[in-house]
């Protein structure tokens, strides 16, 4: 096994490459082990995608659960691993730096913080505390022995603000207070995609798997994508196959589901 110094310097080559990669977000050890098993080169944890395993929605999981989750998901293989630590559990920027600490301890070499808000009339932080926020956990990341890679999210698109311009803002303020990757999760048109990229100076992440983006991964690596992530998406489709055979069972008595179900013997292969 690589020690977490080692797997951190791989994570941060992996965004030195010329093309993108694919980072896929499990939900369980289970689907980790898989994913890595199948030739992935990193993971990413889905903060929704473990809620909803524990019957919760997302944001509805607390940061002690969600670090313990962490902590399986990033033990359960040898690749590097990224967490979703959400808004870092608080607003405040003392906070996000106790989280980013917490969030190392438990093995994983990169996370994201987000700057969205729930709170009646507020969507996302205001620019100057959002900015804040990253920058003391820039400062936390930069007192661990490892290089951490840390991904700011600006969420306007995703909490309903499409503000190009605004994003951008944003994505910029991050990237001077010392954020190693940008994401804008939800922007969705190639013209979005090249304007956030030729904004920046840093690594972009994109989401796919959300909406109906018709993007290969080869065309999202032509307009300067560096990172691809899933987010729920992987769980969701489990989900949709769960319930497509649940409601066949329940409206039709019938069982025609199991001709798609993977099988006994690819499901032992990939988790031996």
């Amino acid at each position: 096994m690589r020690t977490q110094a080692e797997k951190a310097e791989a994570f941060r080559a992996l965004h030195a490459r010329p093309r993108a990669f694919i980072i896929p977000n499990p939900y369980d050890v289970g689907t980790a082990r898989m994913l890595a098993r199948l030739g992935f080169e990193a993971l990413a944890t889905t903060s929704a995608g473990f809620a909803f395993s524990a019957g919760l929605l997302d944001n509805q999981v607390g940061r002690e659960r969600m670090l313990a989750h962490v902590a399986q998901i990033a033990g359960a293989t040898d690749l590097p691993v990224s967490a979703d630590l959400e808004n870092g559990f608080g607003d405040g920027p003392e906070t996000v730096a106790e989280t980013i600490r917490l969030a190392a301890s438990t093995g994983i070499v990169g996370g994201s913080i987000e700057d969205s808000i729930d709170r009646p009339g507020e969507k996302v932080y205001d620019l100057g505390l959002a900015t804040d926020r990253i920058r003391a956990a820039v400062e936390a990341k930069r007192a661990l022995p490892f290089p951490f890679t840390l991904t700011a999210r600006a969420e306007n698109f995703l909490v309903g603000i499409p503000d190009l311009k605004d994003t951008i803002r944003r994505l910029q303020a991050y990237q001077e207070a010392g954020a190693d990757v940008l994401y804008a999760p939800c922007i969705t048109t190639r013209e979005e995609i090249t304007t956030v990229v030729k904004s920046v100076d840093r690594p972009v992440n994109f989401l796919m798997g959300t909406q109906p983006q018709r993007f290969t991964l080869e065309e999202l690596s032509g307009m300067g994508v560096r990172r691809v992530s899933v987010g729920s998406a992987l769980s969701a489709a489990a989900l949709g196959a769960f319930l497509r055979a649940a409601r066949e069972m329940r409206t039709t008595g019938t069982f025609t589901y199991t001709q798609e179900a993977a099988g006994f013997g690819e499901i032992s292969k990939l988790l031996s």
